[in-house]
């Protein structure tokens, strides 16, 4: 690979960035190749995605599949799911179908809010600024009242604002905290343009305070943008049953004897962070798969969640387990902002069809259902690894990849998963299996 920097690479033409490509590796025909291999037919269609990202050669496949079967609030819901993982929607499949036959999964919304920030450095006493903040947010609404009259129309838009002083964290540091419900709509653009035009406001109301001295006049912006911690975006989500009617999930354990490793299970996640954040990243597996498959945000998804799951100053489970009169209750609460309008929710043709196939929610639905897709994962893996252990099923499901890797053919596959069909799978297992089936013939 050639070592130097390329100037104006997103200038060039799709072909002279193949070129390029080819030229630097020495592999241009099998680069072309191999790119072209994945792109779409459908002209039309092929240039839709690329203009979804900048540079883009190609279409990165992952799958799309179905967890059917899903009993929340009363109705059944087939979850699109978008996942690399070979486990996921097995175990979010098996979950759901566990649970409804014992009432599903609840849902509630605790609240819509979405956040974003004025960052700025003024300097002077803050008694000054707090007792001209009222003439201030009224200029603040004020000047906003053009970009949000569609959103107000629908029921939406700001909520407030209020003055946050962090100069005792950083001298002369303070912010402007809005607050707004963006409704259906993932809402960055309409959040981040508000804030912009509240900050150029910000500056002259400051820049015309005629008896405050020249140094008090001026103020620094330093950003303005949402922030993807949505602590007042929140979801519950949760399952219960009588503990008899756990008995049978798994052969010679008892219900009760299965609640109470459950419930062990989930303490140790509150008090270990090595534990937590793999009891989360289960949780999280559910969550981003619907995410994708809905054309939502998951990174930003996951940086709420792990801000959420650390507001004590310790990382903790997003879930908590509790056995109360014979009955188990297991949670999850989530700060999970997502839209079913805007961005790729309609542009991506598989997104359009994930929330079709979900009935078209609406942003508080899809926030319901995605939140059970995460508990669904999280109860499938803790189930897993208080029973047979985890390896046992994700090791199966691992099986088509292996053998895939190993280019298994056809009728080597089915004699594998014969033969793994009781028997703990792994790497070396599986390539000494074919080794020998092949050196046999």
């Amino acid at each position: 690979m050639e070592n130097k920097i390329i100037k104006g690479f997103s200038k060039l033409s799709r072909i002279e960035k193949l070129k390029y490509l080819g030229e630097i590796s020495g592999k241009g025909d099998q680069i072309e190749a191999d790119l072209d291999y994945f792109r779409l037919n459908d002209l039309e269609q092929q240039s839709l995605l690329d203009e979804i990202s900048e540079n883009t050669l190609s279409n990165f496949f992952l799958p799309f599949g179905i967890a059917p079967n899903f009993v929340i609030n009363n109705k059944v819901y087939h979850l699109p799911m978008v996942t690399e993982e070979s486990s996921v929607i097995a175990a979010a499949s098996r979950s759901a179908k566990f649970w409804a036959g014992r009432g599903g999964f609840h849902a509630r919304i605790v609240s819509v809010e979405k956040t974003g920030q004025v960052h700025f450095m003024w300097q002077g006493k803050s008694d000054r600024l707090k007792q001209v903040f009222p003439d201030l947010k009224k200029e603040l609404m004020c000047a906003t009242h053009s970009l949000t009259t569609n959103m107000r129309r629908r029921g939406g838009g700001i909520l407030d604002v209020s003055l946050i002083d962090m100069s005792h964290e950083l001298e002369n540091y303070y912010q402007l905290h809005v607050s707004f419900d963006t409704l259906d709509a993932m809402g960055a653009n309409f959040i981040n343009s508000c804030l912009e035009m509240m900050a150029g406001t910000l500056e002259s109301f400051i820049r015309n305070q005629k008896d405050w001295t020249v140094e008090e006049r001026e103020c620094e912006i330093v950003m303005s943008i949402l922030s993807n911690y949505t602590p007042d975006c929140l979801v519950e989500c949760w399952i219960e049953c009588d503990i008899k009617d756990l008995d049978g999930v798994y052969d010679g354990m008892s219900g009760e004897v299965f609640a109470n490793k459950f419930l062990k299970a989930t303490q140790i996640a509150e008090l270990d962070v090595y534990r937590a954040c793999t009891h989360n990243k289960g949780i999280l597996n559910g969550v981003d798969a619907v995410v994708l498959a809905t054309g939502n945000d998951f990174r930003a998804v996951e940086a709420n969640a792990h801000v959420w799951a650390s507001q004590t100053g310790k990382y903790k489970s997003l879930t908590k387990a509790e056995i109360s009169d014979g009955r188990f209750r297991y949670e999850l609460k989530l700060p999970l902002a997502l839209g079913t309008v805007g961005g790729l929710t309609k542009l991506h043709p598989l997104a359009k069809l994930g929330l079709e196939l979900l009935g078209d929610p609406s942003s508080r639905d899809l926030m319901m259902l995605t939140a059970a897709a995460g508990l669904a994962n999280n109860f499938g893996a803790i189930r897993s690894l208080v029973t047979t252990g985890i390896q046992h099923g994700h090791m199966k499901m691992h099986l088509s990849n292996l053998l895939n890797a190993f280019n298994a053919n056809k009728a080597e596959k089915l004699m594998a998963k014969t033969r793994f069909a009781q028997s703990t799978v792994s790497y070396s297992e599986v390539e000494n299996f074919l080794n020998t089936l092949r050196n046999t013939k």
